[in-house]
């Protein structure tokens, strides 16, 4: 069910309604819990019923890999400050929830890939790509699940014996298919908690659900019939049309991601929740490490916690700082779609950052603007957002090779 769909606005009132009536009862908290997971399935299974199974298996393995690690943490003498019942434990969500992430994101691609791979060797292979279905949210379900996962290994949050609360979280349909990516340490306590009404975080929420919808429908809709049309066309037209085309898109994209997002938001304030904002005016940004403190906020902390810190961040040698800046770059551009496009989007971001990591720089712009921004503040913008627009290219294209086509017409200006 998507948000901008007659179904979504008759189906949101009626759970809006029922939630809330519900909040008189003795047992208000746990009847509304069993109603939010209940319309969060029936939201996620309105899409392909089929995959409701999925999701359920993904709960059930991480709920109760979670009870057998902080049993094994109390139980046992950690060697090196962590048990080996507790890593094991750990490795199983670890597997469980990649290997169904890996086999129905990017099993066509390994496929395909390896098949070209061959290809340019000279050997001829007939390998057909599985016809696998990618399910709606599963990216962002899974990384939800594993941080719960990984953040009762570390001990840093106890875990839940509620399977209806933990279930609730998982599935919490106003950011199940699109984010934020909420851990448990934020979401999880306000679901188990009792919720009462409040009028002012209700209308907000109407006005950022307004907001969303205006940025998702008027603006990335919009902006999209351009966009098809000039990527499906670029050889026929001229470099500014195919410059508007790549401007068209950065504010398609923006309006599609952070559109959603306030949705997201918004609906989950009617309910008496709190979703982290994900998106903070990311085209003001005066570099590209302030791009990605303000662009997709969710996902990008939660590679920093669970990828580049573990890592060991930039506090190691400058190399393997740098080796760290490509893995979570390159990374995230592969968490985004299974192609080679995305893989060059993540590396063109991971250049751009590289020189402010190797200069110290990569902290100097945390605060906002105060007043009119300065000239150098200026320059700054319009250069961080023409080097993401370039990168947005390869994020659009089909393949690496028509990103680069479509490049070399933009520079006829």
């Amino acid at each position: 069910m998507l948000f901008n769909s007659p179904e979504f606005l008759l189906f949101l009132p009626l759970v809006f309604a029922a939630y809330w009536a519900v909040n008189r009862l003795k047992e208000g908290l746990r009847v509304q819990n069993v109603l939010l997971l209940a319309a969060s399935y029936v939201f996620y299974g309105w899409w392909d019923w089929r995959f409701l199974g999925l999701i359920a298996f993904s709960t059930a393995v991480d709920w109760a890999v979670g009870l057998q690690i902080a049993r094994a943490n109390r139980g046992e003498v950690a060697e090196g400050g962590r048990s080996r019942a507790a890593k094991a434990w750990l490795a199983v969500s670890l597997a469980v929830n990649l290997g169904l992430l890996g086999y129905f994101k990017y099993a066509n691609f390994f496929i395909d890939s390896w098949v070209e791979v061959w290809a340019a060797a000279g050997v001829t292979m007939h390998a057909s790509s599985l016809q696998v279905i990618l399910p709606v949210g599963i990216s962002f379900y899974t990384f939800q699940t594993l941080s719960y996962s990984i953040d009762i290994y570390r001990r840093q949050l106890e875990p839940t014996r509620n399977f209806i609360d933990f279930a609730a979280f998982v599935s919490f349909f106003p950011q199940l298919v699109a984010g934020p990516i909420e851990r448990a340490s934020a979401l999880l306590p306000q679901i188990q908690r009792r919720r009462t009404f409040d009028y002012d975080q209700a209308v907000s929420g109407l006005r950022l659900i307004l907001w969303g919808m205006f940025k998702k429908v008027v603006v990335a809709d919009t902006c999209a019939i351009y966009v098809n049309d000039i990527f499906a066309n670029y050889e026929i037209y001229s470099g500014p049309t195919l410059v508007l085309g790549a401007v068209y898109f950065a504010f398609q994209i923006y309006g599609d991601f952070s559109g959603y997002s306030d949705i997201a938001i918004g609906t989950a304030r009617l309910f008496g929740i709190q979703l982290m904002t994900n998106f903070r005016t990311p085209y003001f940004a005066r570099d590209i490490a302030e791009f990605w403190r303000r662009w997709h906020i969710s996902l990008s902390t939660w590679f920093r916690d669970y990828l580049y810190i573990p890592l060991g961040g930039s506090r190691v040698g400058k190399w393997t700082a740098v080796r760290n800046t490509f893995a979570i770059f390159l990374v995230s551009g592969l968490w985004h779609g299974a192609n080679w496009t995305f893989v060059v989007w993540g590396g063109i971001h991971a250049l751009l950052f590289l020189p402010l990591l190797l200069t110290g720089r990569n902290r100097r712009n945390t605060g906002d603007i105060v007043g009119w921004p300065s000239l150098r503040e200026l320059a700054g913008m319009a250069g961080t957002f023409a080097a993401v627009t370039v990168a947005w290219v390869f994020f659009r294209a089909d393949s690496v090779g028509e990103a680069g086509i479509y490049l070399i017409i933009c520079l006829s200006v």
